[in-house]
């Protein structure tokens, strides 16, 4: 499955400045299956998704959630060019939810943040960067793997100094898919959320 032609151009233009400026390190690609799966990562800035999407780029890309607010003219020509769809945030957003099952069976990478927003923000903050379900019920209803990322030094970038991404296992998913799923995803979140942190950490 190939990458749109927008999402090929960001990676390429970003590739020397991630790799030369930053220089990038990755590790645990390995931990990667085959075919789709959801990949959720810490998020501590607006740049995360840079380091977490281009060590597997060409061979593998993300399909991102992008906020609502971004579909206005002519970005949303942007986000859509790059694979993205939309996900109105601080409400249930089924659409959302259905269009992430459907592409990860489909074979897509399905990337997420479950803190649902940065953590720091220089302002007034609308939404709080809490854990939230979503990945854990896409990958449940999908019935794909779901795997924890962290990446590291994104909200550090005037300092220029090294970013750090890390993959981990897939989540161990199976003995909850016959519970209640509100409950299955409660738990495969906590699950998810202490494996991040425990990669965050090792950065």
């Amino acid at each position: 499955m190939r990458p749109p032609a927008l999402y090929n151009v960001i990676a390429a233009v970003s590739w020397p400045i991630l790799h030369g400026v930053y220089r990038l390190e990755a590790r645990g690609t390995e931990n990667l299956p085959d075919g789709g799966f959801v990949l959720a990562c810490n998020h501590l800035s607006s740049f995360d998704p840079w380091p977490l999407g281009l060590p597997l780029w060409p061979r593998t890309w993300l399909r991102f959630m992008a906020k609502s607010e971004l579909y206005w003219f002519p970005m949303k020509l942007v986000v859509d060019g790059a694979g993205a769809f939309p996900v109105k945030r601080g409400q249930r957003d089924v659409v959302a939810i259905e269009t992430a099952t459907r592409l990860a069976r489909g074979g897509n990478v399905i990337a997420m943040f479950p803190e649902g927003t940065r953590r720091k923000k220089g302002l007034v903050k609308r939404f709080e960067a809490r854990p939230r379900t979503g990945a854990a019920r896409i990958a449940l209803e999908a019935g794909v793997p779901l795997v924890p990322a962290a990446v590291g030094g994104t909200d550090r970038l005037l300092r220029l100094g090294k970013l750090r991404i890390a993959y981990g296992r897939p989540i161990e998913l199976d003995d909850l898919r016959g519970l209640d799923p509100h409950e299955a995803a409660q738990l495969a979140t906590d699950r998810l959320m202490e494996r991040i942190y425990e990669l965050e950490a090792s950065l």
